[in-house]
């Protein structure tokens, strides 16, 4: 490689890396992420002193009040109930008042408890269904009671049965060895590396042909062919988006990654239990580096070719449709996988070069593959990686001396016949 060609490397990267849409957009994606790790100490922070629900209970039986507020204490709920003392109008104007969020009305119907609900607030149905649940426990208690069957009879039956899924192991076995929380764990994770590992495939694929293209049409190629080959400056594009690509890519692997690990104790429950973001292997985030980087280097090669057929901007998006597909039809296929990886759909479509960065990640991040198969796709993709290479240089050697209207792909023919001319 001579010096031409690290200039149009360094160039390409610098020149991209300065602009402001670059540094914004990984700005925000880095602030997004440090805002999610800490999205619990965020809601903590403006979470107010008056974030439990103010009920005013208006009991006409005069025993219920105690059983509800001691069957809301057993849920850890946030509902803040009062023995209101006046009328249920009453109630209902200090709900209108913003006194209280709601108000329920006890009463006794057939010697069993009935309840009527009132809120003037159309995004209280939780709360009417906490209180719901609640009111129905205190008559089951009460129905079991007058029927002579104790507490304890009632809780053995509702208590749910001990159920739990054991994966079969067998010899030469390539399904998924890994259990069924291990395997809820890392779907979650996958699913958003998977979101990054398409955009980003995606935006710094359409990237390179857009930047081939914008110097074919303000005749900048004409200079760089006549300082050095074609051929030099493909693959000096190539690897200075890849860079451009890796250096936000890792910078957002990294710090999610510190992140994580920084604050592993206090991601727990909820949005984090379904993510999986408690216990992640190293290995899934290099491989997630390893995928993007053949991915990309697959879709960047096609991009160039596409891109140096062309000599207006306008055609690029219409020439580039054939790619934008591919990676939807592996993405797509991805989100199948993601409830299902140990299909043999899933398991051959991963072996397909094009969707291989996708489908190949998705099925080491949620099973135990084994070392042979995950080689095996690393190989696949890059013998056809460089045989993408070998053809792109010739359709970019030609390529890039076509002007005019191209939005064909029958432009592929020219091409070659010009870079044979040469």
């Amino acid at each position: 490689m001579n010096n031409k060609f690290w200039i149009v490397l360094s160039h390409t990267y610098w020149s991209r890396f300065k602009t402001k849409s670059y540094m914004i957009t990984t700005a925000l994606i880095l602030l997004f992420i440090i805002g999610l790790a800490n999205v619990q100490s965020i809601m903590e922070l403006f979470a107010g002193e008056d974030e439990a629900d103010r009920v005013a209970v208006i009991d006409d039986t005069g025993t219920i009040f105690d059983s509800l507020v001691a069957n809301l204490e057993s849920t850890d709920s946030d509902i803040e109930l009062t023995n209101y003392e006046g009328t249920v109008e009453e109630a209902k104007e200090e709900v209108s008042a913003g006194t209280f969020n709601a108000a329920l009305h006890i009463t006794m119907e057939d010697d069993m408890p009935a309840a009527s609900y009132h809120s003037n607030q159309v995004s209280a149905s939780g709360l009417a269904n906490q209180l719901e649940n609640s009111m129905q426990q205190i008559k089951i208690a009460m129905a079991t009671n007058a029927a002579g069957i104790d507490q304890a009879t009632i809780e053995q039956i509702y208590a749910p049965i001990a159920f739990e899924t054991v994966m079969i192991q067998g010899e030469g076995d390539d399904g998924p060895q890994k259990s069924e929380e291990d395997l809820n764990s890392a779907r979650g994770l996958v699913y958003v590396i998977l979101f990054l590992l398409y955009f980003a495939v995606l935006t710094y694929g359409n990237m390179t042909a857009m930047d081939i293209a914008n110097e074919k049409t303000s005749r900048v190629m004409e200079i760089l062919i006549s300082s050095s080959s074609p051929v030099s400056q493909m693959f000096a594009k190539i690897l200075g988006i890849a860079l451009l690509g890796l250096t936000q890519f890792g910078l957002i692997v990294i710090v999610g990654y510190v992140l994580i690990q920084q604050k592993k104790d206090e991601m727990v429950g909820g949005f984090f239990d379904y993510f999986g973001l408690e216990d992640i292997p190293v290995s899934t985030f290099i491989y997630a580096i390893v995928f993007f980087i053949l991915g990309y280097l697959l879709y960047a090669t096609l991009s160039a070719m596409l891109g140096s057929l062309v000599s207006r901007i306008e055609d690029v998006q219409q020439l580039m449709m054939p790619v934008i597909f591919l990676i939807i039809i592996a993405f797509m296929i991805a989100m199948f996988g993601l409830n299902a990886p140990e299909t043999s759909f899933v398991k051959i479509t991963s072996f397909i070069p094009f969707f291989t960065p996708l489908l190949m990640f998705l099925r080491v991040g949620m099973l135990d593959v084994p070392f042979w198969e995950v080689g095996l796709s690393i190989i696949i993709m890059v013998v056809t990686i460089s045989i993408l290479a070998v053809l792109g240089a010739r359709v970019y050697k030609g390529g890039v001396l076509m002007y005019g209207r191209s939005t064909s792909l029958k432009d592929f023919k020219k091409a070659l016949q010009l870079s044979k001319k040469e």
